[in-house]
């Protein structure tokens, strides 16, 4: 298993925990007294920043109002999760077999194929492969579980796997000090010439 921590102090976007989840799909099954709805075929979710897709989703919501749901997918076509990164141009991108999302914890599970991905900007900085992947959103700390689930061709040991991107040195250096800017003089003549 592998813990990683996601460089910086940034944490994902502190506002979509808040935010209304809109989901789109081509059924849906409520049942009130569970408080659940099922939803089925291309489903698309939003929640802020957030963004799910899958072929079905399970939601449910407590009484406090925290939200949950599980994204269903295929190998074929996984669930998918993507959420903003606050304050910076960066995000969190992740697949999976199966998503389950924990608007209380502010966690994502990704399981099935499981892959997480940082881009900066729409860079692709760093990727970890899994079988389980726990995100969690408010401390930026994710862990990978690899076994025999995540035995492919080309991973035949089933080995977690990562690819980190350095910080680029001109982020890490330290801010120049502050300089006076120029000051500007008006012209007491339109045909003046440059000295």
């Amino acid at each position: 298993m592998a813990g990683l921590v996601l460089a910086g102090a940034a944490q994902a976007e502190l506002a979509d925990k808040d935010k209304p989840m809109n989901i789109e799909a081509d059924s849906l099954r409520y049942e009130d007294t569970r408080q659940t709805s099922v939803f089925t075929g291309n489903v698309l979710i939003t929640k802020g920043t957030i963004v799910m897709r899958g072929s079905k989703m399970d939601v449910r919501q407590d009484p406090q109002g925290n939200q949950f749901g599980v994204v269903t997918g295929t190998a074929a076509a996984p669930g998918f999760f993507r959420q903003k990164r606050e304050g910076l141009d960066e995000w969190i991108e992740g697949e999976g077999e199966r998503i389950e999302y924990d608007g209380k914890a502010q966690t994502v599970v990704f399981t099935g194929s499981a892959v997480l991905r940082r881009y900066r900007g729409t860079q692709l900085n760093d990727e970890s492969v899994g079988n389980q992947i726990t995100y969690n959103s408010l401390t930026e700390v994710f862990t990978v579980k690899g076994g025999p689930a995540n035995r492919t061709a080309a991973n035949p040991s089933g080995r977690v796997r990562a690819m980190l991107t350095p910080i680029p040195e001109a982020e890490t250096a330290p801010a120049p000090a502050a300089t006076d800017p120029a000051q500007l003089r008006p012209s007491t003549n339109l045909n003046e010439k440059k000295k």
